[in-house]
């Protein structure tokens, strides 16, 4: 079991590593639908969180809701749309 500190936090997260280009088109997807709904969300690369990348090397991209796993690769933007709002 993972403990808080090893994993994103509050709100939607985007882990990503550099030269990604799925982690690109999964940006674009997440700023357009967290723009659509007036919410916030951050980029974390694993150069900077290490232990995530290692955790989850094969699945980037990879989208956290409140610290949740909700999507990874390619980022279905109906999906997270209707995630994002039904909070």
């Amino acid at each position: 079991m993972e403990t808080p500190a090893q994993l994103p936090g509050p709100g939607v997260v985007l882990l990503t590593r550099p030269a990604c280009h799925l982690c690109e088109d999964a940006r674009l997807v997440v700023a357009r639908v967290t723009d659509e709904l007036g919410l916030e969300w951050r980029e974390l690369s694993v150069s900077d969180a290490p232990a995530l990348g290692a955790r989850f090397a094969e699945e980037l991209p990879v989208l956290f809701i409140d610290g949740v796993q909700r999507d990874f690769w390619s980022i279905d933007e109906s999906r997270l749309r209707r995630l994002l709002s039904q909070g």
